[in-house]
């Protein structure tokens, strides 16, 4: 069960066009220790994206074969796309005492929110669908009709919000920034996380252990 690992699980969601990668990659730059999960998608990859970096570009049959051997801790279906994280990876990681971060769909963080209750989940807003459309429209990654497809769910997706723990404001993008690394910090320092990873300074000092 995650209530006994170390490792600490963090879910960050967003819709396309809030800045979570970019505050993700500010994360990670900040706090080496977080380790960044990375995904399975069958998206082509995008200019300056890396097989193994960004996400493990597979094809559709792989994909499905992958979920029929039920690899994946969560998987989902976006934009035309399949997502999913490597259930064996993630438990791998945990186990060791290392802090994860999925960044992912709604859909997906929801399903490990299930499996796993104790998980940190963070929800990136933008400022206003106005923001988004001028975000979504200067990144020039996507087609006008992906665009319109991705702004047309992001209201779909951004009533899921209140099901996260924290919800995050992408206005001023270092005040951004600096929120997501305090609420890291923040979960590393509940009594149930320090119990575990501080076991023997508690019992030296006498504290009962959860």
């Amino acid at each position: 069960m995650l209530d006994d690992k170390a490792g600490r699980l963090f879910l960050v969601t967003a819709p396309s066009g809030a800045g979570k990668s970019s505050l993700v990659a500010a994360l990670l730059k900040a706090d080496p220790s977080v380790h960044l999960s990375i995904s399975h998608t069958t998206r082509a990859p995008r200019p300056g994206e890396q097989d193994g970096r960004e996400y493990h570009f597979v094809s559709i049959e792989t994909f499905e074969s992958m979920k029929e051997d039920n690899a994946f801790l969560e998987w989902a279906f976006v934009h035309g796309n399949y997502y999913g994280t490597s259930k064996k990876w993630l438990s791998e990681q945990l186990e060791l005492g290392h802090d994860v971060l999925l960044e992912i769909d709604w859909q997906g963080a929801l399903q490990v929110k299930r499996l796993f209750p104790d998980v940190v989940g963070i929800f990136i807003l933008p400022p206003s669908v106005e923001a988004l459309k001028e975000r979504l429209t200067k990144r020039a990654t996507d087609s006008p009709e992906v665009i319109a497809r991705r702004l047309a769910g992001a209201g779909a997706e951004m009533v899921h919000a209140g099901q996260f723990d924290f919800v995050i404001i992408n206005d001023d993008f270092q005040r951004a920034t600096g929120d997501l690394i305090a609420i890291v910090r923040a979960s590393r320092l509940t009594f149930k996380t320090q119990s575990i990873r501080e076991r023997e300074t508690f019992k030296h000092l006498g504290i009962p252990l959860l």
